[in-house]
């Protein structure tokens, strides 16, 4: 029996309604002849009626019938008197054979002794019953019902085909002849109702051994048997031999029509499905094989580009998730691989700290040392080729920035001059005046930062050259993260995907690498959205992270601080890092100790953002060094507009001092429905320095009033009862009113996150968190954290 027409309904074939992206003009579709390239696509197949699961083994009756040659033979293999034995057959590689070998299956029967697979159709044959023709005989299987009948007829036509064409396939003579048979095994895997992941690979799988056993194939013969299996590859992933051959296509020729039209669809739903590239990296080296041999056509990356659309989609969303990670996950691999080469070469490769540090081998390395002046040597610092004699180089190592400092006598001078007259015009400010009591015994042994202002990026002694194409697989994958950072909803994927800094440290001490990637980093800066420009800051203490790297004096850093300046950047007054999560202490005093330096530089260049941090500092308290302090306070006199928001900081003061000690009322409550700006404008108006109980309760308030209720010094008691006052607020609360003894949160929408603030307020003495999400293990961790806590009620609780 043929095995097509044992497919009911499978002559009407369609082809595929889903449209392919083009991705070359149209006019570059003529050239096909030109590049000696059969036609690419071929119809899609489909076929009706019932579909199978390819068996593997099962249960059936098996009868043996031998060719009469005699009259007693044929009394004997009559009806009447045959025998049938129950098996379990299995349907290996090569041989249908029984778990049992006995009877009538003793040995196994081989798929190239079965001369043909035909369903009974005879007057009085046996129910369900197909036989199996072999020399000298016939082979009787019978099946409970026609269902498994026709399962394990199809089964063994496809066993028996498949073990066919591995035969056929291995030995090839004539190149023709086998195109001729790829083609037919193909269609048969289209045309077959069986339907498992298998009819699909196996013929790839004969493709792919039979092109890794020929390697003098031509061109054109590659291209045909690529165009031939076309079918098969839209719904299946290549095996990785496979793989490996339409790369070596891709990188031999890269504008072949093969590779627009063939692969396409190929590397779609590699994209669109692939879940883990290091179970078949294969995969992943010939998607990017294939972004590569895009950039090889005339239109180059503009082709790139339309392939990264085609991918997202035409709308704001991109319906497939695992197409962001999957195209992240090639960028770094070739990025990686661009660097490789030089990677192996270095027996010693240094570290990030040694790179930043500008050493090349661990033992050069000095030990850190916080805000201490060390002389130059020629290991650390090159020296610049037009400096002047008189000027002498330094380095200041602040465990994350180098600066250079260059000192003439007439900048001494200066300097000098500028933080003496500084220290006189703000003697009557009440901060300088609190902090001028305060005595450092550091204070000889710290450096003037005022002098260290002059920063510029270290200048490494390890030299990083990529061959000419590492350098354009470098610029095609570079790019291809800044096409990625455009796309709104794929932004804060990639914000914490790149978050860990995922590159090597050859990388990032490559200058055409760090400056290319500046664009995807400048992009998740000015992205309003927390959860973009927080992955900016590192993942965890200790650990560089983008906004270390770019800030002035950082291994990245190339424009004095002017992407370090838009991480922080003010928007409406708020700062895109600091309005949030961010606006507490814990960030101002990470920034004092890392970072002092290169903000001082650009509040000394009229940087407002910069200036309002320097405010802040001063503000909150963050500098316990008053030597510093002054130099801060010098710093922000030197401009207009430092010079301004100084003074509104003094006035601030002031008012705080003049509010402290004219008093006011000791208790104080907000009518129901009262707002955030009511409250501001309450507290504005008049003198609440010795207020110690403010009640709230039923209120409209939201963690924004926190702002002003951190100008209470006083306050004891506060009663927030059914407000919309949030986990935000509690942080700001957590840091500036350590007095606080009664605090009552209840049927408030606080969680857990805010909760856990609470574990700073050590005078805490009375807590309400009924009707709050608390949970238990939060309110196990409040109760050790806060010694003094007598009252708590957590009913309504998970805590309860």
């Amino acid at each position: 029996m043929d095995f097509n027409s044992s497919n009911s309904g499978g002559g009407d074939h369609t082809q595929g309604s889903e449209d392919k992206t083009c991705l070359l003009p149209e006019s570059s579709a003529s050239d096909l002849n030109k590049l000696g390239a059969a036609p690419c696509r071929r119809a899609n197949y489909c076929t009706n009626g019932m579909r199978y699961k390819l068996l593997q083994e099962g249960d059936i009756q098996v009868c043996v019938i031998r060719h009469p040659r005699t009259f007693l033979s044929k009394i004997l293999t009559s009806k009447f008197l045959r025998r049938w034995e129950p098996h379990h057959l299995t349907l290996a590689h090569n041989s249908l054979a029984s778990a049992t070998p006995a009877g009538y299956m003793e040995n196994a029967i081989s798929y190239s002794a079965i001369e043909d697979v035909q369903l009974l159709s005879w007057e009085n044959a046996p129910k369900y019953c197909l036989q199996l023709t072999i020399p000298g005989g016939t082979v009787l299987l019978q099946a409970a019902n026609s269902y498994l009948r026709d399962q394990w007829f199809h089964s063994l036509q496809w066993k028996k085909k498949i073990y066919k064409y591995k035969k056929v396939l291995s030995n090839p003579s004539r190149w023709e002849v086998v195109l001729k048979e790829i083609r037919t095994l193909v269609d048969m895997a289209l045309f077959s109702p069986l339907q498992d992941d298998s009819i699909h690979q196996a013929p790839l799988e004969i493709v792919s051994k039979l092109l890794s056993e020929n390697l003098k194939l031509t061109t054109q013969e590659h291209e045909n048997i690529i165009v031939e299996i076309a079918p098969l590859l839209e719904n299946n992933h290549p095996p990785p031999d496979l793989c490996e051959f339409f790369c070596k296509h891709c990188r031999e020729r890269p504008r072949s029509m093969v590779v627009i039209e063939v692969f396409t669809p190929v590397v779609q739903r590699i994209l669109k499905h692939n879940m883990d590239f290091g179970k078949c990296p294969r995969l992943r080296l010939f998607t990017q094989e294939y972004i590569l041999a895009l950039n090889e056509l005339n239109a180059g990356m503009e082709v790139v580009k339309k392939f990264i659309h085609s991918m997202h989609g035409p709308t704001g969303q991109c319906p497939h998730p695992r197409v962001l990670p999957n195209l992240v996950a090639v960028c770094l691999a070739a990025i990686y691989s661009c660097y490789e080469e030089f990677i192996n070469s270095r027996d010693n490769s240094p570290s990030l700290k040694e790179i930043r540090n500008g050493c090349q081998q661990q033992c050069d390395r000095k030990p850190n040392m916080p805000l201490r002046l060390l002389h130059s040597s020629p290991d650390l610092v090159s020296q610049e080729v037009n400096s002047d004699a008189r000027m002498k180089t330094i380095i200041v190592n602040s465990t994350e920035i180098h600066v250079e400092l260059g000192r003439s006598n007439m900048v001494n001078q200066k300097l000098k001059g500028s933080t003496s007259s500084s220290s006189t015009s703000t003697s009557t400010c009440t901060h300088s005046s609190s902090s001028s009591s305060s005595s450092s015994s550091n204070s000889d042994s710290e450096p003037s930062l005022i002098d260290c202002l002059l920063v510029s990026p270290t200048c490494s002694t390890m030299v990083i050259e990529l061959s000419s194409q590492a350098e354009r697989v470098l610029g095609c994958y570079v790019e291809i993260l800044k096409m990625l950072s455009d796309y709104d909803d794929w932004r804060p994927a990639l914000a914490s995907l790149l978050q860990p800094i995922p590159f090597p440290k050859e990388a990032l001490a490559h200058v055409k690498f760090t400056k290319e990637l500046k664009y995807v980093i400048q992009r998740f800066a000015e992205d309003p959205r927390q959860e973009v420009h927080s992955c900016l800051l590192s993942v965890r203490a200790g650990k560089d992270g983008w906004f270390q790297l770019y800030s002035p004096g950082g291994v990245a850093c190339d424009d004095d601080g002017e992407l370090f300046a838009s991480m922080v950047r003010v928007c409406n007054n708020v700062h895109i890092l600091m309005g949030s999560c961010y606006k507490t202490k814990k960030f101002l005093l990470s920034l004092a100790e890392n970072k002092l330096g290169p903000c001082m530089l650009l509040a000394l260049r009229g940087n407002q953002t910069m200036v309002e941090i320097l405010c802040l500092m001063l503000e909150y308290n963050i500098i316990d060094n008053n030597d510093t302090q002054l130099q801060i306070i010098s710093t922000l006199e030197s401009t207009d507009v430092g010079k301004k928001m100084y003074e509104q900081l003094c006035d601030r003061q002031r008012e705080l001092k003049e509010l402290q000690r004219k008093g006011g009322p000791t208790r104080l409550t907000l009518p129901s429905k009262s707002t955030d700006a009511d409250l501001a404008r309450l507290l504005s108006s008049g003198s609440f320095g010795n207020l110690e109980n403010l009640s709230l309760a039923f209120t409209n308030v939201t963690s924004a009033c926190a702002e002003q209720l951190i100008k209470l010094p006083s306050l004891k008691q506060l009663n927030l009862w059914s407000t919309q006052f949030g986990d935000a607020g509690l942080r700001v609360l957590s840091e500036h009113l350590t007095s606080l003894q009664v605090l009552n949160l209840c049927e408030t929408p606080v969680t857990d996150a805010g909760l856990l603030a609470l574990s700073s307020m050590r005078s805490l003495c009375s807590l309400n968190m009924n009707s709050t999400k608390l949970s238990a293990d939060t309110y196990e961790d409040l109760k050790a954290k806060l010694p003094n806590l007598k009252e708590v009620d957590v009913r309504y609780t998970e805590a309860w």
